[in-house]
């Protein structure tokens, strides 16, 4: 399992397995993995050539600091717990990496904003929209 940490590096390496026809598939973390993501990951690996995972505590999710501050980064277990289950990269970026300049957009996401997480937790699916356009720059 490979460990990157640039888009341009992910870019190349995903560009290279394609190439060889390779189908991928991507399972986006915030670490501090359980069961159910190791259930995706699994699920990934039984169903595309190459499976990709991404551990990024994304800062624009949290709307509060403290919990930002606070939320487990537990890295070395994770990629351990991922290379158990066949995962063949794992995308770990700093926040400058994601984030090169500050990133005001807001998206208007409806109802499911307003209720259960993001009753609890305003702009939670914001930040977590943010995050999903910028891998589409993959």
């Amino acid at each position: 399992m490979k460990i990157i940490n640039s888009i341009k590096e992910l870019k190349q390496s995903l560009k290279t397995e394609r190439e060889k026809g390779k189908e991928t598939g991507f399972v986006p973390t915030m670490g501090a993995l359980h069961a159910g993501h190791l259930s995706l990951m699994k699920r990934s690996v039984e169903e595309n050539d190459i499976s990709v995972a991404s551990i990024f505590v994304n800062p624009t999710q949290f709307n509060d600091k403290n919990d930002l501050a606070t939320y487990p980064r537990t890295l070395e277990k994770d990629c351990e717990l991922l290379e158990a289950v066949g995962c063949d990269y794992v995308f770990v970026p700093e926040e400058s990496e994601m984030y090169p300049e500050p990133d005001t957009r807001v998206f208007r996401l409806g109802r499911v904003a307003e209720v259960m997480e993001g009753a609890h937790h305003p702009g939670h699916f914001n930040g977590l929209h943010r995050s999903s356009v910028n891998c589409l720059r993959w």
